[in-house]
């Protein structure tokens, strides 16, 4: 079994990103499987572009994609993904889209097709504060999970797929009154979120 998982480098000023922080810290194998531990730039068209070839090339049995949600208080597992790219903060290459389909012609919408209630699930018996989230936002983040799923349908692949959004870590939010968890405590909401994943 193979696990592709991704983080995102900073953006927004920031100068880390907790969802690539703690994919780096996470295990070369989990549950037997082998972790492909990848960073995706925060650009439109550098995600649409590295990764479908990412997995195409590995063809991993899951991927899990997470990414930062500044401001959220807990891990979120998102439950769809929308084909609209749409953004007032320019993304790090200064692209600034506005209602734009992120593939032309293709579906509306895609479900993740992890155990997303499960995930929640196993992640709260774990004293982990988690939620399912029902909007992965028209940045970024949205784009790599509705690329992802789209790559995996057009491809005929049986790979599952979905994303999951962290809040800021301690130091981000020393100098703003905004929720912020320990990096420790979400590289174990990620150890958790594959193990459940690959159980099924």
């Amino acid at each position: 079994m193979k696990v592709l998982i991704t983080g995102f480098e900073p953006f927004g000023g920031e100068k880390i990103n907790p969802s690539w922080e703690a994919v780096k810290r996470l295990p070369d194998e989990i549950a037997g499987a082998e972790l492909i531990k990848r960073q995706l730039p925060v650009t439109f068209r550098g995600v649409r572009e590295l990764l479908p070839r990412l997995i195409v090339e590995t063809k991993p049995d899951l991927v899990i994609l997470t990414g930062q949600a500044g401001g959220r208080p807990n891990i979120t597992v998102e439950r769809v993904a929308i084909n609209v790219m749409d953004s007032t903060m320019p993304d790090n290459e200064g692209f600034v889209p506005e209602d734009e389909p992120i593939f032309e012609g293709a579906p509306d919408a895609y479900f993740a097709t992890l155990p997303v209630k499960a995930i929640v699930k196993a992640l709260r018996e774990a004293k982990i504060p988690a939620a399912v989230s029902n909007t992965a936002g028209t940045y970024v983040c949205n784009t790599a999970m509705y690329t992802a799923l789209h790559t995996i349908a057009v491809a005929g692949m049986e790979t599952k797929a979905g994303f999951i959004h962290v809040p800021f870590i301690y130091e981000q939010a020393l100098d703003k009154p905004r929720p912020s968890m320990a990096l420790e405590t979400i590289v174990k909401a990620y150890e958790v979120a594959i193990r459940t994943s690959l159980k099924g």
